[in-house]
């Protein structure tokens, strides 16, 4: 399944691009700009007090995504998925780079060097945040840090335009921000021009709790991206300058969702769930603007998309799909079921965990049924300490919700319709018998079809074990942390190389 197998991208999507691009090269140039720690929390997604009129702008004129999915909610994971096409239990990447989790190989098929053979120049400017970093040879890379303490934020603008300006050919470039992710800044270096005060939003609908340190939280997570919003505005004017805006390619994505209550490090929508907004040059009118997709979409997607524009060679078995037949008719048959997963973050929050969700309907599989999710008191204690007298004295449904993420049944079941918070488990519900039994039995074929090792009691077992093994008087200890899956995971499959 990992092998290096390719095919051609059908041919009437070759021919009717090469009529569409005006660039010398045939090919349009790719922007892609990547925030951090954000959900859809924008202004064209109708959030009631974020101001970010510069992606409200980017909406108005491209494809605004309403159900676009990360397949793990994590920086490393989210990213490694989105540059290989693949899960993360498929790639390797289950875990953050900071903390020894890699690739299982180095070769594995990825976004930088497909667009390398097919005569792209390839840019970075932001952190990469996966390993080995050797298997992405980027040609230029800028602030390679994380920079949370949102320091010089005017060089993205500047290294972006160094690269965009520095060659004619064709260019994929990737613009990395540390804003949302926290510490949430109030205000830097003069942006927002007018942060918003706690007094002036209400905390965001999936905590189901509201209190001032709350409220207060929320107001900075919404300076961040506004901040953010300022950013992008700066490099899309850097690229307008360049002359080179009607041949490239412009899409903005959030890595997973916010670091909140119930958000990042979770499978829940808060943290699952991303912006996702592409701009197309004139020169691929065909594909339209100022529209709002509805399907269910994956950051799994964009590999196969850029390379299905780019005219280039995809390799076989990637786990998404162009967008391109999607945008091209409306009525193309689109997938009905999509699927997330959550491995653990750092060594703090392994929980592993299979989801599943179709126009309506959300089956999460909590492979460690019963047993204390260490994720969520990492979340609570770090964060939001203080918030249990806040829960315990909350509406019978949400106190549910905590304790439910707190210590989970084997699975939960959400009706995304009447419940878009998952707030109301209807996994012991009979009247929901067919819709759980249908929901299992396709991610339980989605696991076998994509070779998920954790089908395998004997590798969680002993995942589980390399991830406690490296904790000193109950804190893990990043030096201490020995990860061997890549050596076992898929010892056993024949299709692996």
């Amino acid at each position: 399944m990992l092998g290096l197998r390719v095919r051609i991208v059908g041919w009437h999507a070759i021919v009717g691009l090469a009529c569409w691009t005006l660039s010398a090269s045939g090919k349009p140039n790719f922007l892609l700009l990547v925030s951090e720690d954000n959900g859809p929390e924008l202004g064209c997604y109708g959030d009631p007090f974020v101001r970010t009129p510069v992606l409200d702008r980017l909406a108005e004129s491209g494809v605004l995504f309403k159900n676009a999915y990360v397949p793990q909610a994590g920086c490393s994971q989210s990213r490694a998925a989105l540059y290989t096409g693949l899960y993360p239990h498929q790639n390797g990447h289950i875990g953050l780079a900071t903390w020894k989790f890699r690739l299982y190989r180095p070769g594995i098929p990825n976004l930088v060097r497909s667009l390398k053979s097919s005569g792209y120049r390839t840019g970075i400017v932001g952190k990469l945040h996966m390993n080995p970093e050797s298997a992405f040879p980027f040609d230029f890379e800028a602030i390679s840090g994380s920079n949370f303490s949102r320091r010089h934020l005017a060089r993205y603008a500047e290294e972006a335009g160094r690269f965009i300006k520095a060659s004619e050919e064709p260019f994929f470039l990737s613009v990395n921000y540390p804003d949302a992710h926290r510490p949430f800044l109030r205000s830097v270096e003069g942006l927002p021009e007018r942060p918003l005060t706690p007094e002036e939003v209400v905390p965001l609908p999936c905590f189901g709790l509201d209190t001032p340190e709350l409220r207060r939280q929320t107001a900075d997570y919404y300076n961040s991206m506004m901040r953010l919003d300022a950013l992008i505005g700066g490099v899309l004017e850097t690229l307008q300058a360049s002359g080179k805006a009607d041949q490239t390619v412009v899409i903005y994505m959030g890595d997973h969702g916010a670091d909140l209550l119930r958000g990042k490090r979770t499978s829940y929508e808060g943290g699952v769930r991303v912006p996702l907004i592409i701009r197309w040059p004139a020169s691929l009118k065909r594909l339209g603007g100022g529209r709002v997709v509805d399907q269910l979409v994956s950051t799994l997607d964009l590999y196969p998309t850029l390379l299905d524009l780019a005219q280039a060679r995809v390799p076989q078995d990637l786990s998404g799909q162009s967008l391109v037949p999607l945008l091209e008719n409306p009525d193309h048959p689109w997938r009905r079921y999509l699927f997330t997963e959550y491995h653990l973050h750092s060594a703090h929050n392994f929980y592993p965990q299979r989801t599943i969700r179709d126009e309506r309907f959300k089956l999460i599989w909590n492979l460690q049924p019963g047993e204390l999710n260490p994720g969520y008191g990492f979340t609570m204690k770090r964060f939001f300490e203080g918030l249990a007298e806040t829960i315990s004295s909350a509406p019978r449904r949400i106190r549910e919700a905590y304790l439910r993420m707190e210590r989970p049944g084997e699975f939960e079941l959400y009706d995304l319709e009447s419940d878009p918070h998952e707030f109301h488990d209807l996994s012991v519900r009979s009247e929901y018998v067919g819709v759980f039994k249908r929901l299992k039995s396709e991610l339980l074929q989605w696991r076998r079809l994509t070779s998920d090792p954790l089908l395998e009691e004997s590798n969680l077992r002993r995942l589980r074990s390399e991830v406690l093994a490296c904790f000193r008087d109950g804190v893990p200890d990043k030096s201490a942390l020995q990860l061997n899956y890549p050596d076992y995971f898929f010892a056993n499959q024949s299709e692996r190389q």
